[in-house]
């Protein structure tokens, strides 16, 4: 650790202790200056240079080409909306008709976004695997598995209203079944790229790090959701127990790499102004793993027999309850640091919607809570957080529009 010890500079911005060119993101939510790729441990290791340099006027949908894979981030913001607001423990007048609405929106921005970044990839692939050779850009790969599965849900959750019950339940399937693969896939291949292809010093950890750990636990929050439309006896104990190993796949990686993030804020200071919202990013194992502990101690009757399925419900609350206190004091000191930010000047990135979906996954959290212990205390609290949840989305997706509208965010050059 001695390599980040670093003396800070009085009223420094929080930009002491990591590289201008790794650290600050621009309008786009990527860097604007890519981290230079480490050198090869042995030749032909070295990304080769696109043959011919990039011109707009020679190159099909310029816009795209600043498109990364953080785009996925709106549509997850958008559709835990739907899913937390779904299983708030208070059924509030027009909550279920806001909840479709909001999920078509997520189920549209998905279509969407994945067109344009197949897109990216065919028409802009030397900065596709740009990003992917940039540490400070690889990580949100797992934005794509996270995206997939939130929106999967909201299907099963909310938009079975909308096209029945059969046909959400095939759709979640699909989605369930994507999101889990590409979100194991990212959770190797993104750290295999950081320890052999990246060039990553200590000061240069920020939670962005835990975007490829997090998809399996979203996928074992989730996945709960379809045992019981999946036959009875092993297909259900199989689903249950896989669910479970992921949550502990997630858990035990976030515990390897949460200490990296913290250990880097102590001792070389704050993260740059327009990356103090990844903080946020922190509350997305915390919250989502309470989260899957609750639908599996829901589901786990329907999978598996006593006595196990009785100690699922006890995991459940041992577990959840703590987590759920330290997800509280790691979110007090996000707000201090973006309150902080706020006040010397930080500006609208596409971090910002890193204030959504973590905080969702602390909605879903509490009201499972909620429901297993009874407490009133966590249904307020659910509450109180699925009302920050929409002033931050809103906030992320007026400055996004507006982005999008004049240019800032895509830009043609």
């Amino acid at each position: 650790m001695a390599t980040i010890a670093q003396p800070r500079t009085p009223g420094s911005t929080g930009t002491t202790g990591a590289p201008d060119t790794t650290g600050t993101t621009g309008t786009t939510g990527t860097p604007t200056t890519p981290a230079t790729p480490r050198t090869p441990r042995a030749a032909g290791t070295t990304p080769h240079a696109p043959h011919t340099p990039y011109s707009p006027r020679t190159t099909r949908l310029p816009a795209l080409r600043h498109l990364g894979p953080n785009w996925y981030a709106p549509v997850m913001g958008t559709a835990i909306i739907a899913n937390a607001g779904a299983g708030l423990p208070y059924h509030l007048p027009g909550l279920r008709a806001a909840c479709h609405l909001l999920w078509a929106l997520s189920a549209v921005a998905l279509a969407v976004v994945l067109v344009a970044r197949a897109a990216h990839w065919r028409h802009h692939r030397d900065q596709a695997r740009t990003h992917l050779l940039d540490p400070a850009v690889a990580p949100f790969y797992g934005c794509l598995a996270m995206a997939l599965l939130a929106v999967g849900a909201g299907t099963l959750l909310v938009g079975k209203d909308l096209i029945g019950e059969p046909a959400a339940v095939a759709v979640d399937a699909v989605l369930f079944t994507a999101g889990t693969v590409v979100g194991l896939v990212a959770a190797v291949a993104v750290p295999y790229l950081m320890v052999v292809r990246h060039e990553v010093e200590p000061a240069q950890a920020t939670p962005v790090w835990l975007l490829p750990l997090v998809s399996p636990m979203v996928s074992a929050a989730v996945g709960p959701l379809l045992i019981p439309h999946v036959p009875a006896g092993q297909p259900r104990e199989a689903l249950l127990l896989a669910c479970y190993a992921m949550f502990g796949l997630s858990l035990l990686a976030t515990l390897l790499v949460l200490p990296l993030v913290f250990g880097r804020l102590i001792v070389a200071g704050p993260l740059p102004l327009a990356l103090t919202p990844t903080l946020f990013l922190v509350l997305g194992p915390l919250g989502q793993s309470t989260t899957a502990v609750n639908q599996l101690a829901d589901t786990a009757p329907q999978a598996i027999g006593a006595p196990y399925a009785g100690a699922f419900g006890a995991f459940a609350v041992v577990y959840g309850v703590p987590v759920m206190g330290f997800a509280l004091l790691w979110l007090a000191l996000a707000v201090a640091m973006l309150v902080r930010a706020a006040r010397r000047g930080m500006g609208f990135a596409m971090t910002w919607w890193a204030l959504t979906f973590p905080v969702g996954t602390c909605v879903t959290g509490a009201s499972g809570l909620a429901r297993h212990t009874g407490l009133s205390a966590f249904s307020w609290l659910a509450a109180a957080l699925f009302a920050a949840l929409v002033v931050a989305w809103l906030t992320a997706a007026t400055h996004t529009l507006r982005g999008l509208a004049a240019g800032r965010l895509l830009p043609r050059t």
